[in-house]
């Protein structure tokens, strides 16, 4: 698209040395009240010298500076804002700013060790991840606009923490929708990948190159520890355990044993060596088995456990699967209630962004319902605040993490 010299003259006098996308006039004020993303059917004009992952300057009809962010047209959030100051260089040393800001918050909350460095929106610098692993470091950089500065984030990184063990985990899909390849490989010389972290004084493996999403779930970190009396002396179940980081959490906090269940073959390896990394392995056992399929079983035999633990990939990232994806989490939650001797505790987690809490609830009221149980609240958590929530970006709040007491 181009502007209509006669309509739009006035507006070239005066942004005549920037790019410029200028919004609709009937468009809701989401974008001017602070939300850092301008859809595709939210923008009238944008100058026709515009190339994918520029930085543009945005402006509503009458002339108003909204803010400043890249643009990509093949994507459906086509800007997403980096700033509305009008004055604001994007420059590698508005990155190094940025970065050194999200660090500066982190240490003022008391997470300096491991943590979510950087969490997009939430620290102003949208589809950037990084996280920190003491003195390693893995980024993502989800949008072609901020991959276009990944050079300056490392810089920023190297500077900031004089750090050479950098990573990258662009090996998710979402970059496809922004015309980028999947990758990942080093950013730094090479380092070896396999390293060990210390979470609530456990030691913890961590396949930077090769676990799930940059190696290891920092957002559960606190919860971890909500557990600690619940377990001691507990029969206790972790279905989708991953790697066991709960369920080692719960052996060291005095469960009697210790029960990990998941399908990867590659996770339960880890799980077993964290086991072992901590002295816990004589109380612990792991299985390689479909967690859906056992629940569904062992709820209809005699088994029982005095804790149950579910910790299930994210269901779905589409809003047409929602349904469907509350009744996967209805079945696995009144299975595993089914499986709590009585007043036993079930502690459940959904990360499924889509699904809000309320909904969360309501389904597990509902799972309860149906499995004849009556639920008293211990815990309703969400991630740790490394991964900062900021109300009116409802994609920075996901995580779910509730424990109830399971009688009747």
């Amino acid at each position: 698209m181009s502007f209509p010299g006669s309509v739009y003259s006035l507006l070239f006098c005066y942004i005549c040395a920037m790019h410029a996308v200028i919004l609709k006039r009937r468009i809701g004020n989401r974008v001017e009240n602070g939300h850092p993303w301008i859809f595709a059917n939210e923008i009238d004009q944008t100058d026709e010298a515009i190339r994918p992952g520029d930085i543009v300057s945005v402006f509503t009809p009458e002339k108003k500076f909204v803010g400043k962010g890249y643009f990509n047209p093949r994507s459906q959030i086509t800007v997403r804002l980096l700033t509305r100051n009008e004055k604001e260089e994007i420059d590698d040393q508005f990155f190094h700013h940025r970065i050194e800001a999200a660090w500066t918050y982190r240490k003022k909350i008391g997470y300096t060790e491991n943590c979510r460095l950087v969490y997009g929106e939430a620290d102003a610098l949208p589809a950037l991840i990084i996280d920190k692993f003491n003195d390693h470091f893995v980024l993502q950089t989800l949008a072609l606009g901020m991959d276009r500065w990944k050079s300056a984030i490392v810089n920023a990184l190297t500077a900031l923490f004089q750090t050479h063990k950098i990573y990258e985990r662009n090996d998710v899909p979402v970059r496809e929708l922004e015309g980028l390849a999947q990758q990942k490989g080093f950013l730094s010389a090479p380092f070896d990948t396999n390293i060990l972290i210390r979470e609530n004084g456990l030691k913890f493996g961590v396949d930077l190159e090769n676990g799930q999403k940059t190696g290891y779930f920092l957002d559960q970190q606190d919860n971890r520890r909500a557990i600690r009396h619940i377990v001691k002396d507990a029969e206790v179940l972790g279905a989708f355990c991953y790697t066991g980081t709960f369920e080692i959490h719960a052996a060291h906090y005095g469960a009697k044993s210790v029960l990990g269940l998941d399908i990867s073959e590659n996770a339960i390896l880890q799980a077993k060596r964290n086991a072992e990394l901590n002295g816990l392995s004589h109380k612990m056992e792991f299985q390689a088995v479909n967690a859906f399929d056992v629940l569904k079983q062992w709820s209809r035999e005699t088994k029982k456990y005095d804790v149950v633990m579910l910790d299930p990939p994210a269901f779905t990232k589409s809003r047409n699967n929602i349904h469907k994806a509350l009744s996967g989490y209805k079945e696995i939650n009144l299975r595993g209630m089914k499986l709590l001797r009585n007043g036993g505790f079930l502690v459940t987690s959904s990360c499924t962004g889509l699904v809000s809490p309320e909904q969360f609830l309501e389904m597990i009221r509902s799972a309860a319902k149906d499995a004849g149980k009556k639920l008293r609240q211990v815990v309703f958590n969400s991630q740790s605040p490394d991964h900062p929530i900021i109300r009116e970006l409802e994609n920075t709040g996901y995580l779910k993490f509730l424990i109830v007491e399971v009688s009747g």
